[in-house]
């Protein structure tokens, strides 16, 4: 975060005038972030395929289970529903 409050659009928002806190948080903040928005991506994935091996081996009922079900009966509408949920739950959470 030091290293980001020397940068030049720093100083340049400092320069037009904007208050303290509306560069931290509009500029620097956005920095700071990208190192953990990049490191949740892939511990969401693992979760989420986590998920698919406990609920099968400890026949836990949930969205997993049904995904592995509805391969194995070849019910594409819940194979698109289930991937299309899994898509969605991936974006949101990075």
């Amino acid at each position: 975060m030091l290293e980001a409050l020397r940068q030049d659009y720093v100083r340049t928002a400092r320069a037009k005038g904007l208050a303290q806190r509306v560069v931290i948080v509009n500029h620097v903040a956005q920095e700071r972030d990208d190192p953990v928005w990049t490191v949740l991506g892939p511990i969401t994935a693992g979760l989420v395929t986590g998920s698919f091996v406990i609920e099968q081996v400890f026949s836990v009922p949930g969205v997993g289970r049904f995904f592995v079900l509805a391969i194995g009966t070849r019910d594409y509408s819940m194979i698109m529903g289930t991937t299309l949920f899994y898509a969605l739950m991936m974006r949101w959470a990075t």
